[in-house]
């Protein structure tokens, strides 16, 4: 084979010259690895936020982003998206209402090159918002169902395009009630995937209480927090929940379903 000094681009991944070693022997070839690009959030103008990201979906990521950080309270307040790849990365610029606006100058967060750390770039202790609105009624969260875990952890694979190919890579998806699945987007960042979702459900103007996420990454506080701010009744998860997580997903009415397999899962939130 003759390897290139240059790469092969797909979408989503990158393709790169290795050389590859096994067995006390050496080849070259070539080995597909995830994108990952500073994506720059632009609200009315002012830079908010760049994150690191994989360049796709990039405007429901914006959206999503918005929703579930509480910049805009629902899909009507953002009146316009753009998006272009420039200087190295991409830039997503939205405009939202004025009072959301003025809002969100007044928290002044910066959250500069978050891939996994929900805290990076906040400013203080006290501007870490960890108290999640209810969104269960007086009865409480709603369970797991057993078939339906199953089917969502038997079906995910399928729609892990971007892991199948590189191994490095989230995926948030969509699943009805039923546990099938309807929509997976994939990331280098779990919160990013979750944004992608959520951004996706807004722009289809689906209700967020008609089926539930599950993910293929741990359940971390911010994926809690998201799904709570955001409406999610169930949060579902091929590995391990964080405390805060499980703190969050209980004070919201959000289930917390964890160690999802087509056997069986961990309810935290029964």
């Amino acid at each position: 084979m003759s390897m290139q000094d240059h790469d092969r681009t797909e979408q989503g991944m990158t393709s790169l010259a290795v050389t590859r070693h096994l067995d006390g022997s050496s080849r070259p070839d070539w080995d597909r690895v995830a994108e990952e690009t500073p994506v720059a959030l632009v609200f009315n103008g002012i830079s908010h936020a760049v994150m690191m990201a994989t360049p796709l979906d990039l405007e429901r990521l914006a959206v999503g982003f918005a929703l579930s950080e509480g910049i805009v309270a629902r899909r009507a307040e953002i009146f316009d998206i753009e998006s272009d790849f420039v200087c190295g990365g991409a830039e997503v610029r939205l405009e939202i209402a004025q009072p959301a606006f003025l809002a969100l100058k007044d928290r002044r967060r910066s959250l500069a090159g978050r891939t996994g750390c929900g805290v990076c770039g906040i400013e203080s202790l006290a501007m870490l918002d960890l108290s999640p609105e209810p969104i269960a009624g007086p009865t409480g969260p709603v369970s797991a169902d057993p078939a339906a875990i199953a089917r969502a952890a038997a079906e995910l694979p399928a729609h892990q395009r971007l892991m199948q190919a590189t191994g490095c890579a989230h995926a948030a998806a969509w699943c009805g009630r039923d546990g099938g699945v309807r929509m997976a987007f994939e990331d280098v960042g779990r919160h990013n995937a979750l944004d992608k979702l959520i951004g996706w459900l807004a722009l289809e103007g689906m209700d967020p209480a008609d089926g539930f996420v599950f993910m293929s990454s741990r359940a971390s506080y911010e994926l809690a927090r998201k799904c709570a701010r955001t409406g999610i009744p169930l949060l579902a998860t091929i590995s391990a929940p964080t405390s805060l997580a499980v703190d969050i997903a209980r004070r919201a009415g959000v289930a917390l379903a964890s160690f999802c397999r087509r056997t069986g899962f961990v309810e935290y939130t029964a």
